[in-house]
C-alpha cells in the first residue's frame, strides 16, 4: 500500500508541474496540431512518465530492502545457529551435587533419603554429560573425589544427587553411583537408574582435527546456575595441565570460553554440537577466584579411549596390568 500511494503522488505531481514543458515541445514540433490533440499528447506523456518513475522508485526500495536484509541475515543466522545448538545439546548435560549426610556408624546408606533429607550438606557441585542410554554419565574425577570417612568414627555418607532430563525435556533427580575413576586423566563415570526413561546421549566428536581459532561452546552449571552456555574459540592445543594425582595431563585443549566452578565435567562442543572435550580446569586471578579466560578441557579422544574401561572394569587400562 505504501508503494502504491507513493506512485499515485508522483503521477499527480508530474501532471501538475510538467505540462508546460510538454506543451512547448508539442507546439514547436507541430504548430498545426489541434489544441485537443496537444492536450491529449501531453496527458499521455505525463501518464507514461508517471509509471516509469513509479517502477524506478519501487525498484530502488526493493534493492534497499534486500541490501538491509542481506546485512542482517548473517547475524540472525549465526544467532539462530547458536540457539539451536544449545537446545540440541543441553538435554544431554547433567547437574551434579555432592551431598554429605552425617550419621552414626550404625546408619547404612539404605536409611538415607537422598532427595529430602534435611541434614544433607552440599559439599560441591559440578557438571557431566550423558554418555549412553543406559544411564552412564561422564564427569571429572575431582567432582566426585570425596572421602567416605573422616577417620573419627563418624561416617560421612557421600551421595551424588544428579539432575538430568529425558528426551522430552522432563527434568528429574536420581542418585548417582560411581562406576569407575581415572585420576590420571581426571575422569569418572557415574551410573543412574533410568528404567522406563529414555535419555539423550551426547554426540561424540573428535579432537584430532581441531584448529586454533575455531568456535567452541561450554555448557555446564557454574556456581549452581543450571544449563549455562558460554562461547569462545579454541585458543591452543597440546597443552599440559596437572591431574588430581599429581601427574600431567597432556594434549589438553585451551579455550577462552568461560569455565568456572561448577562447569567441571561438562562438555566442550564444536559448531556442529559434537563433544570435543571435557571442561576441567581454569586459571583464576589470584585472590579473586574469577576465571582469567585461560581454560582447559580434556580432549574427547582421550575420553573415548578411557571410558569403556571405566564402565567395564572400574579403572583405566593402564591400571589393570
Amino acid at each position: 500500500m505504501a508503494v502504491m500511494v507513493l506512485g499515485s503522488f508522483s503521477l499527480l505531481h508530474i501532471h501538475n508541474h510538467f505540462p508546460p514543458i510538454h506543451k512547448h515541445k508539442i507546439t514547436s514540433s507541430s504548430s498545426n496540431t489541434p489544441k485537443s490533440q496537444k492536450n491529449l499528447l501531453t496527458r499521455r506523456r505525463a501518464i507514461a512518465f508517471g509509471p516509469s518513475l513509479f517502477v524506478a522508485v519501487a525498484s530502488s526500495l526493493t534493492h534497499l530492502a534486500l541490501a538491509q536484509q542481506q546485512q542482517e541475515d548473517p547475524l540472525e543466522q549465526e544467532e539462530d545457529r547458536v540457539v539451536q545448538l544449545f537446545q540440541e545439546a543441553s538435554p544431554s548435560v547433567v547437574f551434579i551435587k555432592d551431598l554429605e549426610i552425617v550419621r552414626s556408624p550404625r546408619t547404612t546408606s539404605d536409611d538415607v533419603n537422598l532427595i529430602e533429607d534435611e541434614n544433607a550438606k552440599v559439599e560441591g557441585t559440578g557438571s557431566g554429560f550423558i554418555w549412553d542410554k543406559f544411564g552412564h554419565i561422564v564427569t571429572n574425577y575431582h567432582v566426585v573425589a570425596k572421602l567416605a570417612t573422616d577417620g573419627s568414627g563418624i561416617h560421612r555418607f557421600l551421595y551424588l544427587q544428579i539432575y538430568l532430563a529425558d528426551t522430552r525435556g522432563n527434568g528429574f533427580y536420581r542418585e548417582g553411583k560411581i562406576v569407575g575413576v581415572d585420576p590420571a586423566y581426571d575422569l569418572a563415570v557415574l551410573k543412574v537408574s533410568v528404567e522406563g526413561i529414555e535419555l539423550k546421549p551426547v554426540a561424540v566428536g573428535t579432537s584430532q582435527n581441531l584448529h586454533v581459532g575455531q568456535s567452541c561452546f561450554a555448557i555446564g552449571n557454574p556456581y549452581g546456575y543450571e544449563n549455562t552456555l558460554t562461547t569462545g574459540v579454541v585458543s591452543g592445543l597440546g597443552r599440559e595441565i596437572p591431574s588430581p594425582n599429581g601427574r600431567a595431563i597432556r594434549g589438553a585443549i585451551q579455550t577462552d570460553a568461560d569455565i568456572n566452578a561448577g562447569n567441571s565435567g561438562g562438555p566442550l562442543i564444536d559448531s556442529y554440537g559434537h563433544v570435543i572435550g571435557v571442561n576441567t580446569a581454569t586459571f583464576t586471578r589470584k585472590g579473586t577466584g574469577v576465571s582469567s579466560g585461560v581454560n582447559f578441557a580434556i580432549p574427547i579422544d582421550t575420553v573415548v579411549r578411557t571410558v569403556p574401561y571405566l564402565i567395564v572394569y572400574g579403572t583405566s587400562y593402564k591400571d589393570r596390568f
